[in-house]
């Protein structure tokens, strides 16, 4: 049964990211086709993927419809806006004899493809908005739950965590970072880790400006580069409330009269706010018994947790498992569209701010988009609506950049033939598609060699892992 259920997950997985992910790239090319077709320009080819030709057909209206081998996004070829053989193939010799698409034609054509994007992006924001999206306390919360003595550097060292150097406190409430204001704790990490400020010595910097007993103060921080993908961090975890999940039958928990939904206040008088300080308290108090108190269909109540063996080990000797609130947040969809902007523009602003921490190799390319839309889809599909409407306005973004071989290249030619009264000359256009098809393409296989070794990383932990940004797949 178990096998059978993992296989059907597996399934539904796979059916979930080729309509989404899938979905994603097709309607990007959709907008393209439609708009070309609308505007008279002639279509050689509708393809998903790059390379060689998987399998396909030839519609009635002389359009090549094909899938490729190679998943990294897709194209429709227009010989009338750009030439790009080493990337879509060859076209026909009746291409040749084109006439030159006009300038509006070229903008309105290019820009069509993140038009469908974001179109997309919006309605399954509403869909969002009307059904809910899924959050935990931990991740709706900016108030801190823990700070860690240490941390561990990139090079495996322990040292003083900034947030202990900076005289952070448990209850201390985030409120902005470097003047960016924060609302939840994903976007407080995400502004951390791509934040790009430098002291005047040289060290990482952000300013946290948070409320402590109703004042608000600002606090300079040092980050410190931790973890395997050396991301900058100050050693602080959320505040949560611990609900008592399940109760093992004859543990320790059970005869100090622990309950499913019970919810724990405090641990000989220490407030609790995150269970990092609970597995520490209890870890420090081995041998004696510990004082809970808890809160019982809202009833203060005070139960005492007999002595654990010395040779304890961790929190789950005590048989209790604990878990935290869960909640259905329904944000309009411009909020959301809003918020899903900013996070990309950030990191792509940090990627080429030489202050900042975040390189490619910190990107997400397709193996790691699709790695995330199977663990999405095996969670919530709630959650898959909302990676979805990341990556289509991650792909509207990055599409319109003003990179040669992206739509937003083809925008900048079409201007610049436009603001000189002629076209620049097509050999030197061809050319720079050509190198830039090269870079593009080594970025997406630099971008991969780590999408597969955060993977196999994630499979020899057993955790799942949790990007900080994404980057669209190429798309034209």
């Amino acid at each position: 049964m178990e096998l059978l259920n993992l296989l059907l997950s597996n399934l539904w997985a796979v059916f979930l990211i080729i309509l989404f992910f899938g979905g994603s790239i097709f309607l990007h090319e959709l907008g393209h086709f439609l708009a070309a077709r609308w505007r008279g320009m002639h279509v050689e080819r509708f393809s998903i993927g790059f390379g060689p030709r998987m399998f396909g057909w030839t519609g009635k209206d002389g359009v090549e419809y094909r899938v490729s081998w190679l998943p990294l996004g897709g194209y429709v070829a227009l010989p009338q806006l750009a030439e790009l053989k080493g990337l879509e193939g060859e076209t026909t010799p009746q291409a040749a004899a084109l006439p030159p698409a006009g300038y509006a034609d070229k903008m309105f054509v290019a820009v069509a493809g993140a038009v469908f994007n974001v179109l997309f992006a919006l309605v399954l924001a509403t869909l969002l908005w009307f059904i809910g999206q899924p959050t935990s306390s931990d991740q709706a919360t900016t108030q801190i739950g823990y700070v860690s003595p240490t941390i561990e550097l990139e090079d495996k060292t322990r040292v003083t965590s900034p947030a202990k150097e900076a005289g952070f406190t448990v209850g201390d409430i985030v409120r902005k970072i470097d003047g960016r204001e924060i609302n939840n704790w994903q976007e407080l990490m995400q502004t951390l880790v791509t934040g790009a400020e430098r002291a005047a010595d040289g060290r990482r910097k952000s300013i946290f400006t948070i409320e402590r007993q109703g004042r608000l103060l600002d606090v300079v921080v040092y980050p410190r580069l931790s973890g395997d993908e050396k991301m900058r961090k100050v050693g602080i975890a959320p505040a949560y409330p611990l609900v008592v999940h399940a109760v093992t039958a004859g543990s320790l928990a059970e005869r100090a009269g622990l309950k499913a939904g019970d919810r724990l206040v405090a641990v000989d008088g220490v407030a609790m706010l995150n269970i990092v300080p609970l597995a520490d308290h209890l870890a420090a108090h081995v041998g004696r018994s510990i004082r809970l108190s808890i809160t019982r269909a809202g009833a203060p109540l005070e139960l005492d947790l007999p002595a654990r063996d010395p040779k304890a080990k961790d929190l789950n000797d005590i048989g209790a498992a604990f878990s935290t609130d869960n909640t259905l947040v329904h944000e309009n969809p411009l909020q959301q569209f809003a918020e899903h902007a900013s996070m990309t523009w950030r990191t792509l602003s940090s990627v080429i701010n030489p202050s900042s921490d975040i390189g490619i190799s910190k990107l997400s390319g397709p193996v790691g988009i699709i790695r995330v839309f199977h663990l999405a889809a095996q969670a919530d599909i709630r959650i898959v609506l909302w990676f979805t409407i990341l990556v289509n306005i991650n792909l509207a973004i990055f599409n319109l950049l003003p990179i040669p071989v992206l739509d937003g290249g083809h925008m900048l030619f079409a201007t610049i033939g436009k603001i000189r009264g002629r076209s620049l000359p097509a050999n030197f256009i061809a050319a720079t598609q050509s190198v830039f098809v090269v870079l593009l393409f080594s970025m997406i296989l630099y971008v991969t060699v780590f999408d597969v070794r955060r993977l196999a990383r994630d499979f020899r932990a057993g955790d799942a892992p949790a990007p900080a940004a994404e980057a669209a797949p190429a798309s034209k």
